[in-house]
Formats: C-alpha cells, sequence, structure tokens
C-alpha cells in the first residue's frame, strides 16, 4: 500500500482556517446573548406601554420559544448574522416560507445558517480531503471544485424549500374541489362565509390538513378584526394558486356588488369541474405523444432483439453449415 504525499503546510492552514470559523462562531453566539440581554435590560427600565417585544428588528423571544441545543444556537446565531434585515427580499423570504408551511420567528436564521454551514463544511472537508488523498491534484483545480462545493451548500436549501413548496401547492390543489363542493352546501345551507369557512376548514383538518391550515388562518384574521377582502387577498398570496386566486376574486367582487354568494358559488363550482376535466384530458392526448420517446429508446428495441433474435440465429448457424 503505497501512502501518498502530504502537504503538511497546507493541511495545517486548512486545520487552523476551520479552528478559526469555529471560533468565530462561538464569539458570535457569545455577542448575541449578550446584546439580547442587553437590549431587554435597557427596554424594561426604560418602561412605558409604548415598546412592544415584536417592534424590535430581531424579535426576543422567550425561554421557553429560544432555539434549544449548542447546534441549533449555532445555526441560529450565524443565520442571524447572515440573514438581509427589514427589506424587500426579507420580505419575499418570509413569504417564501409561508408558501411552503413553514411558519415561526426562528425559521428563517436557522434557514440561512445552514446554508452557511452548508457552504462552509463542504467546502472545507472537500479541500480537507483532496490535500490528504488527492496531493497530486491541481492547486487551483482543487479551489475551483471548493468554490463550487461552496455554491451547493447555499442552494441546496433553497431547492429543498422550492420542492417542499411545490409539494404543498399540489396538496392544496387536490383538497380544493372538497372545499368548494362544501363551501358551496354551507353556503346554500343559510350559513354566512365567514362561518362557511371555519365549517369548512374544521370537515377537511383530516383529510386535506394544509388546505384546512390555510381556511383556519382566514378565520383566525376575520376573527381578529381584519376585513374579509383582507384575509383572503392573504390566503392568495400564502398559497399562489391560480384556482384559489379565481376564487377570491370570485369572493371579492360578490361582496363588492352585493350578488347572490350561493349561487355565484354555484356556478363557480361547476364551471371549477369542467375546467378540471378539460385538464385531465388535455394531459391524457399529451400522453401518446410524450410516449413515442420511450418506446422508440426502450421498448422498440427489445422488441426487434426478441422478434428477430431467433431469425438471425437460424441464418447464422445455416450460413456456418455451407
Amino acid at each position: 500500500m503505497v501512502i501518498p504525499d502530504i502537504n503538511v503546510p497546507l493541511l495545517l492552514a486548512c486545520l487552523a482556517f476551520l479552528v478559526i470559523c469555529l471560533m468565530s462562531a462561538g464569539i458570535l453566539i457569545y455577542i448575541g446573548r449578550v446584546r439580547d440581554r442587553r437590549e431587554m435590560i435597557e427596554k424594561v427600565q426604560a418602561g412605558g406601554d409604548e415598546w412592544m417585544p415584536f417592534e424590535t428588528d430581531t424579535p426576543t423571544l422567550e425561554k421557553s420559544e429560544r432555539p434549544r441545543g449548542l447546534f441549533i444556537n449555532l445555526l441560529h446565531a450565524l443565520g442571524l448574522k447572515a440573514m438581509p434585515g427589514k427589506s424587500t427580499h426579507a420580505s419575499e423570504t418570509r413569504l417564501k416560507f409561508l408558501r411552503a408551511g413553514l411558519r415561526g420567528e426562528n425559521i428563517i436564521p436557522l434557514f440561512w445558517g445552514t446554508k452557511i454551514l452548508l457552504s462552509t463544511l463542504l467546502a472545507s472537508g472537500f479541500l480537507i480531503f483532496a490535500i490528504v488523498f488527492l496531493n497530486t491534484m491541481n492547486f487551483s483545480l482543487m479551489l475551483l471544485s471548493a468554490v463550487i462545493l461552496a455554491l451547493i451548500g447555499l442552494i441546496s436549501p433553497d431547492v429543498w424549500l422550492s420542492i417542499k413548496t411545490r409539494e404543498r401547492k399540489k396538496k392544496i390543489e387536490r383538497g380544493l374541489p372538497d372545499a368548494l363542493d362544501l363551501l358551496v352546501v354551507c353556503v346554500e345551507a343559510g350559513m354566512g362565509m365567514d362561518a362557511a369557512i371555519h365549517r369548512v376548514g374544521e370537515e377537511l383538518m383530516l383529510t386535506h390538513p394544509d388546505l384546512a391550515e390555510e381556511l383556519r388562518i382566514v378565520n383566525l384574521e376575520l376573527r381578529a378584526g381584519k376585513s374579509r377582502q383582507g384575509a383572503l387577498r392573504n390566503l392568495q398570496e400564502r398559497t399562489e394558486i391560480d384556482d384559489i386566486t379565481s376564487l377570491v376574486t370570485l369572493l371579492i367582487q360578490t361582496e363588492r356588488f352585493g350578488t347572490n354568494v350561493a349561487q355565484a358559488l354555484r356556478v363557480y363550482s361547476d364551471s371549477f369541474r369542467t375546467a378540471r376535466y378539460q385538464r385531465a384530458e388535455e394531459i391524457a392526448a399529451k400522453m401518446a405523444t410524450k410516449l413515442i420517446f420511450p418506446l422508440g429508446l426502450f421498448i422498440f428495441p427489445c422488441l426487434f432483439v426478441v422478434i428477430l433474435a431467433p431469425a438471425v440465429i437460424q441464418i447464422f448457424k445455416f450460413m456456418l453449415t455451407r
């Protein structure tokens, strides 16, 4: 067994870099805790009824709400330093998490901390592995590979978030026909729109929990005093589904112009089912075209081998016997 030569100075430099990163993370955690404690003491000493805990840039959490564990604290501290402040990008990021069904004050810092930690671990891990086992590798290529891995670490949480959002949208779309039918039944039975939304959310809690959660949030906003139009607009923003956008537009227009809600919902339900049937027929019509490539690449060659192989073998035997 040949033991590769190890570039000791470069290995020591990478190890020193890793130690510095860990020490910096620990210092950031300590500074963050001291800063939160100092801000809390100053606000308590200031007193008054004007102070509210959610008005700060980084909301101060209670002990029971703070992230637990050293690893989670590390991710939280890294995320607080890396995440953007109150800007358009931060609002868009929070909206992405809402569409994925992830809520809570610690979600965004943990997300950014995961991105930083993944990029650092992938890049440093590859450099250590390349120095120990791939010492003949070009140094420029090694650095380029480390940079690519760091970018992969930064992008992979976004890819995971996009996949989770897409899956949740599909679940909500699957439960929307049942919710619409129940909503029509409730409204035609004489219930108000707010009570109907609450009832539909309760009925769909077991079969379609994602859609039921969105309806529950709408009901909570209505109980808190928000207008129905604002609550429905928030539902539209949280889901970003075309069918829900059409339903929200219909409900807002019926409320604005004073038309019959039950009749409008009945007409929309019929047109919605017709549109679903048409989409299903469109997918079925495209299926034949999509099957051409798998048939040509995989099925037809196998059929040719099975059908023509005996004849080819007989021809070779006949040619050899002559």
